[in-house]
């Protein structure tokens, strides 16, 4: 974004509710006040420019379609390693787990393949039960009509990726526009932005 903006680009980087704080304020939060917070930014954005590209990685990349399925006046759609399904298996069952369980511990292990990689990822250090759960409802939602995405689309997956399976490609097939790109990366995780 910042590389962007320097090139005279207009950007728009939205904290989404519930991120970047504590992982209790993610357990506050519904998948609605995401894609509020992200429809709010979009209309700020459009005011200013006539053409945009939404993008976005992981949960991130599931909103941008959410965003894509309501508005195909969008010049395109940039997804990294867009989460249409997860490795973990306990994901599956946020939704029973969230009224007895707020978080639990992340391990200590990295997908990433630059050492100083890690350093530059700012993340929680638990899993937020409550917001995965309404991580899953955002899924589940999105997948349900990839066909009314109709704007140019590039998916960048990683072959190294711990947390989206490659599978998960498969989803792209569903998409409503016949332009569409997808791009494997053979030396990142799932965070390849860093």
């Amino acid at each position: 974004g910042e590389f962007l903006a320097g090139q005279g680009i207009a950007v728009s980087a939205l904290l989404l509710p519930g991120h970047g704080t504590t992982p209790e304020d993610l357990n506050r939060v519904r998948w609605e006040d995401w894609a509020s917070a992200a429809e709010e930014a979009l209309a700020a954005l459009k005011a200013k420019v006539p053409k945009v590209f939404v993008a976005g990685l992981s949960m991130g990349a599931i909103l941008a379609c959410y965003i894509a399925e309501r508005d195909a006046s969008l010049a395109g759609l940039i997804l990294y390693a867009p989460a249409f399904q997860v490795t973990n298996r306990f994901f599956w069952l946020a939704p029973l787990l969230k009224g007895v369980i707020r978080q639990f511990p992340k391990g200590k292990e990295t997908d990433l393949t630059d050492p100083e990689a890690p350093s530059r990822l700012w993340h929680y250090p638990t899993y937020p039960v409550r917001g995965a759960a309404e991580f899953l409802a955002l899924q589940r939602r999105v997948r349900r009509d990839l066909g009314a995405i109709r704007v140019p689309t590039i998916a960048f997956y990683s072959s190294r990726d711990a947390n989206v399976p490659l599978s998960a490609t498969r989803f792209l097939d569903r998409f409503g526009t016949p332009d569409k790109e997808i791009i494997i990366l053979h030396n990142s995780g799932h965070c390849m932005t860093v």
